[in-house]
């Protein structure tokens, strides 16, 4: 049976997900750059000062989600060297 691809590996030292390790993750992150880009232009800080950090926690939110979901499982913390 071939091995699962995964988007997200399990971070080598410490607990979560690393850098992207294909394309479609590289992709995911690029959508949520381009994504609080594109909210911090319509929605400035000092105008919506609430609005600004609710959709930079929810793009984020949404990054975290997707990772749990396409990602390599992080099974417990990994010490350092």
């Amino acid at each position: 049976m071939p091995r699962q691809k995964f988007w997200f590996y399990a971070k080598r030292y410490g607990w979560g997900w690393g850098y992207p390790s294909c394309w479609q993750g590289w992709a995911v992150f690029g959508v949520a750059v381009a994504l609080v880009a594109v909210l911090r232009l319509l929605f400035p800080f000092h105008e919506y000062p609430g609005f600004s950090g609710l959709t930079l926690f929810a793009v984020a939110a949404g990054v975290l989600v997707i990772m749990a979901l396409k990602g390599e499982r992080p099974n417990s913390w990994h010490g350092g060297p």
